[in-house]
């Protein structure tokens, strides 16, 4: 027998046994079907601990780790978990590494800002874990594809947390769209108002003794400690995230992914202007995408379109016969010269959810894939990527969907990926 590596197994070899996984083998771990799922949850904000509300009152779930690099959080956590299982004997942690380290866990939950989704997700799927992790997939596009080329290869589980997904009227729009009743949509414009808080300056000192700011900071760049930008405020900050619009971009984008798939992206334009104060992510930001069959537009204020002028966030797509214009719970129908909300004609053609986190333990016991599956996911969050970088720029991008390359711009295409910090590289991208 060869003794020889090859160097996808010579890195997955040393990434395991950086994190002490080396006797784990390499198939990964399997719930079976008549077991319940044992989770951990990795960050313990306001997010996760909606995760470990929502899975902990899950029959068929049993959580078993909590970790957060702030240990205040973790103990607060488990205070939480015991008042709704005194009996839990889950354990508390604030290096994720060691959660993966443990064979006795079928999946996580990922809840940490988004720089770590990526590499958290690669680890996880390595160490034969399944994954559901909160929106947004993942901090750059190149990250996107690792993770559906580590899922691919591992066989593993994934549900991006898109909770709004499971309602009945995102299904119900689907089937209304896809149905052909409102004609070829041609035109979708999406929005979110609202504007990022006013950060005035940031405060510098040492990080408090619970927290592991340097792991926190993990893959992006090294910088001192200032609580204006650590915790909830971090989606205010370009290193980590990308404000109001990469927060909200898959929630109401989903709709439009699951009603007309588009496809072919063509060219993306983007304009908008920094947040006031010491965030720098948009205050605002309109975007125009072109695909092969379809204009969709992002804009931060509702546009001038019936339906759409009290809504929040909102999805409005255009039909050569009527139109639709929805937000998470409601929808309002143009057709025919009337306005409903429904076509009763139009029979129910989509499974509707047991509820997102459900589906996810259904799928971890059944080995198929999720409603908001990593394939589907990486698509619908592919174009909010590029328009980032096309905000970043400042200029319209021509955009290769075959690829997934910028034509004939190296700058641009030198924004799909985020080098990683030496130190927290470790998956060896």
């Amino acid at each position: 027998m060869s003794t020889s590596l090859n160097r996808r197994d010579f890195m997955r070899y040393s990434v395991l046994t950086t994190l002490g996984l080396e006797f784990l083998p390499f198939t990964g771990l399997k719930a079976a079907p008549s077991d319940r799922v044992r989770v951990a949850h990795i960050g313990l904000g306001g997010m996760g601990l909606s995760h470990m509300n929502w899975f902990a009152n899950l029959p068929d779930a049993e959580i078993v780790a909590l970790c957060d690099v702030d240990e205040d959080r973790a103990k607060e956590a488990l205070v939480l978990l015991k008042k709704i299982h005194p009996d839990t004997k889950a354990q508390i942690y604030t290096d994720f590494r060691h959660v993966l380290d443990r064979q006795d866990v079928d999946a996580v939950t990922i809840a940490t800002p988004d720089h770590w989704h990526a590499q958290i997700t690669i680890l996880a799927f390595q160490s034969g874990k399944d994954v559901y992790s909160e929106k947004p997939l993942s901090y750059c596009m190149r990250e996107g594809q690792l993770m559906l080329a580590s899922q691919i290869e591992h066989n593993k589980i994934f549900q991006l947390g898109t909770q709004i997904h499971a309602g009945d009227n995102y299904h119900r729009v689907a089937e209304i769209i896809q149905s052909g009743e409102l004609g070829k949509i041609k035109t979708v414009r999406l929005w979110r108002t609202g504007e990022p808080p006013v950060i005035p300056s940031l405060t510098y000192q040492a990080p408090p003794p619970n927290l592991n700011w340097d792991m926190w900071l993990g893959p992006s760049a090294y910088s001192e400690y200032a609580p204006e930008k650590c915790h909830f405020n971090y989606r205010y900050f370009m290193e980590y995230s990308g404000g109001i619009f990469q927060d909200f971009w898959c929630h109401i984008a989903d709709v439009v992914w699951w009603s007309i798939n588009p496809t072919g992206l063509k060219s993306i334009t983007a304009n908008g202007e920094k947040s006031d104060g010491v965030g720098d992510t948009p205050k605002w930001i309109n975007v125009d995408f072109k695909f092969k069959k379809l204009d969709l537009h992002w804009t931060s204020t509702p546009p001038d379109v019936p339906g759409a002028k009290d809504k929040g966030i909102g999805a409005y797509f255009e039909g050569t016969k009527g139109t639709l214009v929805c937000d998470y719970s409601t929808r309002e129908i143009r057709l025919n010269g009337q306005v409903r909300s429904d076509i009763p004609e139009i029979p129910q053609t989509i499974t509707r959810s047991p509820g997102h986190q459900q589906n996810f333990i259904d799928s971890v016991k059944s080995r198929q894939q999720p409603e908001s599956k990593l394939e589907y996911a990486r698509q619908m969050t592919l174009p909010m990527h590029l328009a980032m970088i096309s905000y970043k720029l400042q200029k319209p991008l021509k955009w290769d969907s075959k690829k997934e390359l910028f034509k004939k711009d190296d700058a641009a295409n030198e924004l799909l990926w985020r080098p990683y910090r030496e130190k927290w590289n470790l998956i060896g991208a």
